[in-house]
C-alpha cells in the first residue's frame, strides 16, 4: 500500500511541478513560486524514498517509509495551499511535516544501525 501511496505522490509533485512551472509562473509573486518549488522538490524526494524503502521489501523500513510519506504530503501540502492563497497560519501546520520527514530519516538510520 505505501508503494502504490508514495509513488501517486511522486506523480501528484512532477504534475504540480510542471504545472506550476507552466501555468502559475506568471501569476505569483517571488515568495509563492519559492512555496511551490520548495514543495515540489520535498514531496519528490520523499516520495521517491518511500517508494524505494516500501518497493525494496524491507520490513524493517516500512514505518520509516510511512512517516516519510505523510511527512512529505503534509510538509508540500500545506505550502502549496498558501501559493495558491490559503491563510498564512498554514505555515504553522508546516513544521509539523517537517518534523515527520526527520523522523522518517531517523527511523531509517535507526532500522540499518539494528540490522
Amino acid at each position: 500500500m505505501i508503494t502504490a501511496l508514495s509513488a501517486l505522490a511522486g506523480f501528484i509533485a512532477v504534475a504540480l511541478g510542471a504545472f506550476g512551472a507552466h501555468a502559475l509562473e506568471s501569476g505569483f509573486d517571488e515568495k509563492q513560486i519559492g512555496w511551490w518549488q520548495t514543495a515540489t522538490l520535498y514531496l519528490l524526494v520523499h516520495a521517491a524514498l518511500a517508494t524505494a524503502l516500501s518497493a525494496a521489501n524491507a520490513e524493517r523500513y516500512s514505518f520509516a517509509a510511512g512517516v516519510l510519506l505523510i511527512g512529505g504530503l503534509l510538509f508540500a501540502g500545506t505550502l502549496y495551499a498558501m501559493a495558491l492563497g490559503a491563510p498564512r497560519w498554514f505555515g504553522a501546520i508546516t513544521p509539523i511535516g517537517g518534523l515527520a520527514m526527520l523522523a522518517g530519516w531517523a527511523l531509517i538510520a535507526w532500522a540499518a544501525l539494528k540490522a
